[in-house]
């Protein structure tokens, strides 16, 4: 008690003091943390009962639509029953919904090899393109497989592609330069995806949800991701659907302004966050990504295959020994986030562009939405051969 007594006093202490915006404050304490210390006290644990740590406090329940989703669609995109989610919202976080892993066992599998296999191919857009040339960055899997599959891993040895990717983006591809979305950018969203998150937004209250874009952040142990607000979008009423899966991380949820404290919390693998109404709009980050306490080990969750024997009109697809070999040789220290956001309202269109405005290149930008060694907040410019 003591211990997490002196966590909350540190955090209380850091965000009082002067020159430095409250969550800029807290974001450099957790990315300074040190697990398995009092450092982490403070940080709400969701997969506990109710959430855990001085934080839980602020957590109520949050009653899901049970009957919006039927247990068989659920199935179809790997998840347990609706009735069976577990699912928390924050006091003063109005919109805000936690969903702590509601994937049946093994069915997280499937999720990871889309990330790394199938949504970094082309013609979804990734950091690598502005370095490397469209075949070179063609398949990132095939180029990147032997790295990973050799299990004596020479920490000095080269990265592989996949080791270096930082984002993709799907569906209307996010204009990192220009912080816009347009009809031009545009390539056919994942159906698999588009169905997962058309369920979670359903169990949420939110018939009739469009997948339209999603951003894949590609984590490792030393990535952040700063601090800002996801405006973009055209039509702010509907929900931001966040997914985890791999190592845990911190998240920061804070205010409209950055002179809030923001509340911390964890993510593990396949968790599910939905920012909506009031909270659609607030300031978050990821300060911190947290390695395994067993070493480069994937979280329990993970270690329960696939089942081979799926539904008939299942969206999860199998996946082979050979590409979780793969898969769990990136997640021992490794994370990917997956947000899917609706952009346009229905019956809503882009608003016309100036000619200037569309010559702009979707890849020339010099700010990169994951932060790393290799991709500063200061816009450091990524470099595919570190």
């Amino acid at each position: 008690m003591g211990k997490m007594a002196a966590a909350v006093g540190s955090v209380a202490t850091l965000a009082a003091e002067p020159g430095e915006d409250a969550f800029r404050k807290l974001f450099r304490f957790y990315r300074q943390s040190r697990p398995g210390t009092a450092d982490l006290g403070a940080v709400i644990d969701f997969s506990a009962s109710r959430g855990s740590g001085p934080g839980a406090r602020k957590v109520v329940r949050f009653q899901l639509s049970v009957s919006s989703v039927s247990d068989h669609d659920a199935h179809r995109a790997g998840l347990q029953p609706v009735s069976k989610w577990q699912a928390y919202g924050l006091q003063g976080y109005p919109g805000f919904i936690f969903i702590p892993n509601p994937f049946l066992p093994g069915y997280q599998w499937h999720w990871v090899k889309q990330c790394l296999k199938l949504y970094s191919q082309k013609p979804n857009v990734c950091n690598l393109d502005k370095h490397m040339t469209q075949e070179e960055t063609q398949d990132l899997w095939e180029q990147s497989k032997e790295f990973l599959r050799n299990k004596e891993v020479n920490k000095r040895r080269p990265r592989s592609l996949l080791e270096k990717l930082r984002w993709v983006t799907l569906g209307y591809h996010y204009n990192w330069d220009s912080k816009k979305y347009s009809a031009d950018h545009y390539t056919p969203f994942p159906s698999d995806l588009a169905f997962l998150s058309e369920q979670v937004a359903a169990a949420c209250g939110f018939q009739g949800f469009r997948a339209e874009a999603g951003i894949l952040n590609y984590y490792r142990l030393d990535s952040t991701l700063g601090i800002h607000v996801d405006r973009s979008e055209l039509d702010h009423s509907k929900p931001l659907l966040s997914f985890s899966f791999g190592q845990s991380a911190i998240f920061l949820l804070g205010g409209l302004k950055r002179d809030e404290v923001p509340t911390a919390m964890f993510m593990h693998s396949g968790d599910i966050m939905v920012m909506s109404g009031f909270s659609r709009l607030l300031n978050h980050a990821v300060p911190k990504v947290l390695p395994s306490p067993q070493g480069e080990s994937l979280p329990c969750c993970l270690e329960t295959p696939l089942p081979t024997v799926l539904p008939r009109d299942s969206v999860v697809e199998p996946c082979s020994e050979e590409d979780w070999q793969v898969c769990t040789r990136y997640l021992k220290t490794a994370r990917v986030n997956m947000t899917v956001r609706q952009v346009l309202a229905t019956d809503q269109d882009f608003p016309v562009e100036p000619m200037e405005e569309k010559k702009r290149d979707i890849t020339t930008e010099g700010f990169c939405h994951l932060d790393d060694e290799n991709c500063q907040v200061k816009r450091v410019k990524l470099n595919p051969d570190s």
